[in-house]
């Protein structure tokens, strides 16, 4: 298995019924993680999910190697939620439900991306913005594996990074004093 954030070069053959099962099998826990990361709502993003790989696998045989196979689902996944928030919004259904946080004092960094201040504030900003700074943040891509996750050139991962980051700090500032633990896992590598 690939390690965090790190897309491979595994080598996948368009149409191949087992290779489209080891990608399901590599790609699904990042990509439930990042709707859930993005919509805050489990189940949305298992539905969110499981549309993405059913729209990819009926999109298998075609699916060209000019990009990582995992970037290829994850921007499908991506578009669905953004379908998704876009469709809930036009319904009124109103804020997506919260998810419940776990303990803010978590010994696991990947908690930290869970907490529901962060969850609320990713839900604040346009999940365009949302979705280059989980990706970033929360999975380790960097630029040019987050372009071709999102289908944009790197030059708009910059931009939408440098976005979602003001728009995070201005509604995460009053929660977190100076000091205060990094919000993403990310922010402690250097």
């Amino acid at each position: 298995m690939p390690a965090r954030g790190e897309l491979t070069a595994e080598t996948y053959q368009p149409g191949s019924a087992e290779d489209f099962d080891r990608l399901y099998r590599t790609a699904y826990p990042r990509v439930y993680r990042t709707l859930t990361a993005i919509l805050a709502d489990p189940g949305a993003a298992e539905d969110c999910a499981q549309d993405a790989f059913v729209q990819a696998f009926g999109a298998w045989k075609r699916w060209r190697p000019d990009a990582p196979a995992e970037a290829w689902v994850h921007r499908i996944a991506v578009n669905r939620a953004i379908s998704y928030r876009r469709t809930a919004r036009l319904r009124g259904v109103g804020e997506i439900l919260r998810r419940l946080g776990r303990p803010v004092h978590s010994t696991d960094p990947s908690d930290e991306a869970t907490r529901p201040d962060l969850l609320s504030a990713l839900r604040s900003i346009p999940p365009k913005l949302a979705a280059a700074i989980v990706l970033r943040h929360y999975h380790g891509y960097n630029n040019r594996e987050i372009a071709a996750a999102l289908g944009v050139s790197e030059r708009t991962v910059g931009t939408r990074l440098r976005q979602a980051g003001e728009r995070l700090r201005a509604v995460l500032e009053p929660s977190f004093p100076l000091g205060a633990p990094p919000a993403f896992p990310s922010d402690t590598r250097e």
